[in-house]
């Protein structure tokens, strides 16, 4: 029998970000969980309160259940620190870097692994007549995946095939966001690997019927994704894809749960992104790899909360 750390639990859930639903949704799940594992939790929505309203001195813990802005790119784990309060998953400069797809390309390739070639362009800067100079110079051929460099759950994402559609989605998508990156679209395996404190947990393949694996093939029953537990690699390939996502998790200087978003084409492995924050609803990822794996639900999340600190 684990021995409680902690007794009073704080999950924050909800938040302002694209992926509010879905941060309600995991939180409620963790919620359930805990109470299961006989903790005492407590809920707090930073849509509605600001974080300094938390009363540090009631709770001994923090389980971050925030989906995208402010939840899984530094903010929100700034405030944590702030209160002393000790919190689940990544920190402060790990949590910013991983959620800034440009910082954590650089950290990948510094790293020597492999990702799908690309160029950023920022609001302010960018200039539509010098993009064909920038496709020859970097190399990248059509299709194009285009998508903000700080969103999560594939919001924003666009795939376009020609030059036309190129410019004219980095138009229309630097409406809205400050900065966009365009890498060079891979084929192959849909491959999504997890950690958890620092050792792999295992690696699941999506074959989404949408176009690519995107918001709604992640959240809703209706757009029928295939998963397919344990990926369908041979025995060396899937303890390689295990060690790239260690590898990354490392490299970006993440803490308890991640899961490494992979293409595996023409018998190499492609990193996308790896996020610090990922789903614990009913869809989600982890829990069904942690599940195969005779991992239930409710000491998964226990597993998850055991690990919180400061100083992450």
């Amino acid at each position: 029998m684990i021995k409680k750390k902690f007794r009073n639990v704080l999950v924050v859930l909800g938040g302002n970000s694209g992926e509010r639903s879905v941060s309600l949704e995991s939180g409620r799940a963790c919620v359930k969980a805990l109470k299961k594992k006989n903790y005492k939790v407590y809920t707090f929505d930073p849509k509605f309160k600001n974080y300094n309203l938390i009363n540090k001195n009631r709770f001994d813990v923090i389980f971050n259940a925030l989906h995208g802005k402010e939840g899984e790119d530094g903010i929100a784990q700034s405030y944590f620190e702030y209160l002393r309060i000790p919190y689940t998953h990544s920190g402060v400069i790990s949590s910013y870097n991983a959620m800034n797809k440009v910082i954590s390309k650089k950290i990948f390739i510094k790293n020597k692994i492999l990702t799908p070639k690309y160029f950023y362009v920022n609001k302010e800067e960018y200039r539509s007549s010098i993009l064909k100079k920038i496709l020859i110079k970097k190399k990248l051929k059509f299709p194009i995946v285009i998508k903000p460099t700080n969103e999560g759950s594939s919001l924003g994402v666009k795939i376009v095939k020609t030059f036309f559609d190129l410019k004219k989605s980095i138009n229309f998508l630097l409406e809205q966001y400050q900065q966009l990156i365009c890498e060079q679209y891979v084929g192959g395996q849909e491959i999504q690997a997890s950690v958890i404190n620092n050792k792999s947990l295992g690696a699941i393949e999506l074959i989404p019927k949408r176009s690519f694996y995107d918001y709604k093939a992640k959240y809703t029953k209706s757009a029928k994704t295939k998963h397919i537990m344990p990926a369908r690699l041979s025995k060396i390939k899937y303890l390689e894809v295990l060690n790239l996502a260690k590898r990354a998790h490392r490299a970006l200087g993440c803490r308890g749960v991640t899961r490494s978003d992979f293409k595996f084409y023409k018998n190499k492995f492609f990193l996308l992104e790896t996020n610090t924050q990922p789903g614990m609803t009913n869809l989600s990822l982890v829990p069904e790899i942690a599940s195969y794996y005779n991992i239930n639900f409710n000491d998964l999340v226990e597993t998850i909360l055991l690990d919180a600190s400061l100083n992450r």
